[in-house]
């Protein structure tokens, strides 16, 4: 049975440049199928969250270009429950908005903040994890954040180590929030066994998380609260168009959470990954050939000695490789990019060099 005091909030700003070319500035990530599953990863999120609670308490922050977008992926979602953002300043000031908003109209509300864009492969094992930690937080002046345990010493996720300190069953008291280290410190941190990836979840109550932004971020805190009765009124969005001009560009993380006493994290192992980028796409998916080679919607692919290959072309293309091993192939519209997995890294840099040079075209 759903809380109707349970509250979701779905980041889905980004414009996922790591996935270019299939994702765009005017069509990011968050609303494509990226593994071919027949869902959208936003959809995807949506769904998995109806179960939580009822889908009027689901809030989506966007970019003020993508409300269309979310309307025509998601026809349940509530006008009033897209946030639109007239620019973009990170995490901290998109949560202290929605946070702001949803606390005005219910101060009892314990809300639950996500990405739009994750993959969560054992979808039971999620909701009991967001479920214990609503509990959690419905009875105690927590921070409380979902943390991945470690398969492997990955530098691309920040890290969460928590002390020995235990609440309830399943939850820690968090010691330090740690940056993508380099290789050697992420296997000491795997090694020592207190240390979890950083999902980017969180779980908290209206009253705690305000408390908080006007301890450690009050300068973004105030913006949101002087302009309180604004919220849920045709003035809204006047309103916003003037707060985000004054807000600074900072993360939940580095502006509250790794600043508060209180924060908890709850060990989870729920088959998720970020989908941060191609090579992470090619590494969930478990329909490989022979030879380690996914083909995500193309049909018409022919190799010939080539292996641990990712292919993602429109349907009606045929392709053929030859002699590549590792290799990201990827055709979108007016763009093919083909580039090594162990550098794809360089994909951010690629699209500002390709800005640079020939503008918004082929962004």
């Amino acid at each position: 049975m759903a809380n109707s005091n349970h509250y979701i909030v779905i980041m889905a700003g980004g414009v996922g440049s790591r996935f270019w070319p299939v994702s765009r500035s005017n069509y990011p990530k968050q609303f494509i199928d990226i593994l071919g599953t027949g869902q959208t990863l936003i959809q995807q999120t949506f769904n998995r969250f109806k179960e939580i609670c009822p889908p009027e308490n689901i809030y989506f922050v966007t970019n003020e270009s993508y409300r269309s977008l979310i309307k025509e992926q998601i026809p349940e979602a509530i006008n009033d429950n897209i946030l639109g953002e007239p620019v973009m300043r990170n995490t901290a000031p998109c949560i202290a908005y929605a946070c702001h908003k949803i606390a005005k109209k219910n101060p009892d509300a314990c809300i639950v903040v996500a990405p739009s864009d994750h993959l969560i492969l054992q979808e039971e094992a999620f909701k009991d994890a967001i479920r214990e930690s609503l509990k959690l937080t419905e009875a105690n002046n927590f921070l409380v954040t979902l943390g991945i345990v470690p398969s492997r010493p990955d530098t691309g996720y920040g890290y969460i180590q928590h002390t020995s300190t235990k609440v309830g069953e399943n939850f820690y008291k968090v010691k330090t929030f740690t940056e993508k280290p380099d290789l050697d410190l992420a296997k000491t941190f795997i090694a020592s066994g207190d240390f979890l990836w950083n999902a980017g979840i969180f779980v908290w109550n209206a009253t705690t998380i305000l408390k908080a932004f006007e301890k450690h971020l009050p300068e973004v805190n105030e913006i949101f609260a002087e302009g309180k009765i604004f919220l849920n009124t045709s003035k809204e969005q006047d309103f916003i168009k003037t707060a985000y001009t004054r807000c600074k560009n900072i993360s939940i993380d580095y502006g509250v959470m790794e600043k508060a006493e209180n924060v908890y994290v709850r060990p989870s192992d729920f088959g998720w990954s970020d989908l941060g980028t191609w090579a992470s796409v090619y590494e969930v998916k478990k329909e490989k050939d022979y030879v380690g080679n996914v083909v995500i919607d193309s049909n018409k692919v022919i190799m010939y000695d080539s292996a641990n290959c990712i292919v993602r072309t429109p349907t009606d293309k045929l392709v053929v490789l030859q002699g590549l091993d590792g290799y990201i192939v990827v055709e979108s519209n007016n763009v093919l990019m083909i580039c090594k997995k162990s550098e794809e890294q360089e994909v951010k840099q690629i699209v500002a060099d390709i800005k640079q040079k020939y503008g918004e075209k082929y962004l």
